[in-house]
């Protein structure tokens, strides 16, 4: 069985990051069954999750998962759609993960209030001791990768801004439809889903939120992925 690494579940979502989640939807799509461990970032081969044990094969990556789960297993992801909805899905997938995914970060990691109610936690399991220290040097470093990355260097309101916009295109490009590129689930519901559904968590403050939530359509796109995926 394929075992599927993560953070654990985490703020009523099935796992911590939206890339974990991206990567089990991507399986169930591909009627794959999976085991899901919190593992963490300890012995990720990139330092990142998710990353997948799959017959002795260790794969990281979302992105080179999904390229393994297709040609292992003779499936495509994206059955259905012309090249040039393949185009597009792929354009929309990484809006999210390239832009909207670090606003999420940002909001969670620069803000001290979302700090504590989050991401402080991911460091719970570590002996109380050096639970502290680990903490500061964690949110050090994710501060620096976010003032590398560009982001951090923003004011909020102007992160919030720009990932706003990627929500509404999100929201626009959806429309009526039951999923992003159409009546059947592809690959970029994965992600999409995965970040909408993480920003939509109502312990953290941010204007995002109500962002998404000022669009029917994404409100009932994530439900309607929830219930089907992780209900």
């Amino acid at each position: 069985m394929i075992i599927v690494h993560g953070f654990g579940a985490y703020f009523g979502m099935p796992d911590g990051s939206p890339f974990v989640m991206k990567t089990m939807i991507q399986l169930k799509l591909a009627g794959l069954e999976y085991e899901h461990r919190a593992s963490g970032v300890a012995k990720a081969p990139r330092g990142k999750v998710p990353y997948i044990e799959d017959d002795g094969e260790i794969i990281s990556d979302s992105t080179l998962i999904r390229r393994h789960i297709e040609r292992k297993y003779k499936v495509d992801l994206d059955a259905g759609l012309t090249v040039e909805q393949r185009a597009a899905a792929w354009s929309l997938e990484k809006m999210a993960e390239d832009h909207l995914y670090f606003a999420l970060i940002d909001l969670r990691w620069r803000d001290d209030h979302n700090f504590e109610v989050g991401p402080a936690h991911f460091f719970d399991r570590l002996p109380i001791l050096l639970r502290s220290l680990v903490r500061r040097i964690g949110r050090a470093r994710m501060t620096k990768t976010l003032y590398l990355q560009g982001t951090s260097r923003l004011s909020r309101a102007s992160v919030e801004e720009n990932a706003g916009a990627d929500i509404d295109a999100v929201a626009v490009l959806l429309g009526e439809r039951q999923y992003m590129m159409g009546d059947e689930a592809t690959a970029v519901d994965g992600f999409i889903y995965g970040v909408l559904a993480n920003l939509l968590v109502p312990i953290f403050e941010t204007d995002l939120r109500r962002r998404i939530e000022i669009h029917p359509n994404l409100t009932a796109y994530v439900e309607r992925l929830s219930q089907r995926f992780f209900s």
